[in-house]
């Protein structure tokens, strides 16, 4: 895995991209509010974000194919940071939203970018560990600079922390050149050899979004949660405890990244060893569930803020290994030459989520209090969770498409027989 070329630079340039994106990410809601903004537009400060975000990510599969990994990284993490300046001019709502928005073409850009130039660097036998190590330096990341950023914005004031996003920006910028100059695989048409014919039924062609649905829709179940997190959990902590909830708002935001990061690779060695992804995922649905309804149930009854941690680390756990399980599934469901289409369908899914609920969990938040948002994310999980299972159990008679991972396996095992 580490042998393969630019994979490093990569990760370095992807935890730069990252870093300032987290610092930013609970600034920029906390600062509309603490400028007399309200919860709905703080939660649509992300929301708008993650729409451009989105629409970017729809374009970016043809961008790759057209000029190439390179140009679209560096151009994504100048996009990410350096719009942040604008912040220091005006707090406004369009303003504001403006900035955000052309944030969001940058990231929207990078995470599809990021996340399909990985499967095209590393060998599928190490795919699932080189996923999930792309997940420890992004946690990495998130676990340093998002109590930094609230940090430096209480002492130094938010001014800092847009300049300082936009450095970091331009650093990520600067790696981004030091990646390999290869373009995306151009699409092919699906082909069947006579001896696969001969040796197993006839699997026909489906439509790629009937094999994504479901992993797409697990990982917007959680995202949409990570959202209101991201967005209210820190004035959250701060309304339960004035006194040390200063101090841990911050820290418990870094739990949540540290425990996603940790049990994101873990859930990518799982399965390079089952040599098949999905063996963790409602398991870490169900953490991801449990860990939401403790944040609401201990803001709800104004228990001890400590509770907030272990709420933070079994949500934190579970959504990280529900993404790696998510991507990987993709990966193995749809041919390798469509890997920047499966990363841009997670990368739309997860961020698409993200928005989302920052916007609709904001709208709750100001009708029926924080606890009432996380209530509402813990309700969105369920229904993942239910759609999971009822793809378990048919998945086993699902037709999948020809020159995926789970056919060439098959091939190899019928080979060495």
């Amino acid at each position: 895995m580490w042998k393969s070329p630019g994979f490093v630079a990569v990760l370095v340039a992807v935890a730069a991209a990252f870093g300032s994106w987290s610092l930013l990410l609970p600034v920029v809601p906390l600062a509309v509010l603490n400028n007399g903004g309200s919860s709905a537009l703080a939660g649509a400060t992300t929301g708008i974000f993650m729409a451009a975000t989105v629409i970017t990510q729809i374009f970016t599969p043809a961008a790759l194919r057209k000029i190439g990994y390179t140009p679209v990284m560096v151009f994504a993490a100048f996009m990410l940071g350096v719009p942040a300046i604008g912040y220091i001019f005006s707090m406004e709502p369009l303003p504001v939203l403006l900035v955000s928005a052309l944030r969001g073409i940058g990231f929207g850009a990078l995470t599809v970018a990021e996340s399909a130039l990985i499967a095209e660097l590393v060998p599928v036998r190490f795919l699932g560990k080189a996923s999930g190590m792309l997940g420890v330096f992004i946690g990495l990341s998130q676990m340093l600079f998002l109590p930094t950023g609230l940090a430096l914005g209480d002492h130094f004031g938010y001014n800092v922390v847009y300049i300082l996003g936009a450095v970091i920006a331009l650093v990520a910028a600067v790696m981004c050149m030091r990646i390999p100059r290869i373009k995306a695989a151009a699409k092919v048409a699906p082909t069947v050899e006579a001896s696969s014919v001969a040796s197993e039924k006839l699997e026909k062609s489906v439509s790629t979004w009937k094999l994504v649905l479901i992993p797409s829709l697990a990982v917007t179940s959680l995202s949409m949660t990570f959202g209101a997190v991201s967005s209210f959990l820190p004035a959250a902590v701060i309304e339960l405890d004035p006194g040390l909830g200063a101090a841990l708002a911050g820290i418990i935001l870094s739990i949540t990244g540290g425990s996603s990061m940790v049990f994101r690779y873990l859930s990518g060695v799982i399965t390079d060893r089952r040599g098949v992804p999905g063996s963790t995922m409602i398991p870490a649905q169900i953490a991801g569930l449990l860990g939401v309804v403790l944040i609401a149930v201990t803001i709800f009854e104004s228990w001890s803020v400590w509770w907030l941690i272990i709420g933070a680390v079994m949500f934190g756990g579970g959504f990280g290994m529900v993404q790696n399980e998510a991507l990987l599934s993709m990966f193995f469901r749809l041919p390798r030459t469509r890997v920047s289409e499966a990363s841009a369908i997670w990368n739309i899914a997860f961020d698409a989520g993200t928005g989302i609920g920052s916007f609709a969990l904001g709208i709750v938040a100001a009708s029926l209090a924080y606890s009432g948002a996380f209530g509402a994310g813990a309700l969105v999980i369920l229904l993942g969770i239910v759609l999971t299972v009822a793809d378990r159990i048919l998945g086993r008679y699902r037709v999948t498409e020809y020159n995926n991972t789970r056919a060439r396996l098959r091939g190899v095992r019928k080979s060495t027989d």
